[in-house]
């Protein structure tokens, strides 16, 4: 099965969160945050706004970070997604 989005909306795939900090302190779960840091799978076609269609801005492969709360979460088989609005993206990772 596959996710196709529609309009403006982008669905993400998200890292897995590091066990460890950078430094070696092991996290317990319970420290551990939602990651905010994913990878593009796919983008939707994009809208329309006056007559004059608006590109996406990101592509399936970039990696990204989005709002903390935005998007819905989405699980095809074993695998989890999120599916936001292009606005909800905050930055490309290069």
């Amino acid at each position: 099965m596959k996710l196709s989005p529609l309009g403006e909306r982008v669905v993400l795939k998200e890292s897995i969160a590091e066990e460890t900090t950078k430094s070696g302190i092991v996290l317990p779960s319970q420290a551990k945050e939602k990651p905010q840091y994913a990878e593009v799978v796919e983008v939707g076609p994009g809208i329309v706004v006056d007559g004059e269609k608006i590109p996406m801005e990101v592509k399936p492969g970039d990696k990204v970070i989005y709002s903390k709360y935005a998007g819905t979460e989405v699980k095809l088989g074993d695998d989890e997604y999120i599916i936001v609005k292009q606005s909800d993206i905050l930055a490309v990772v290069e």
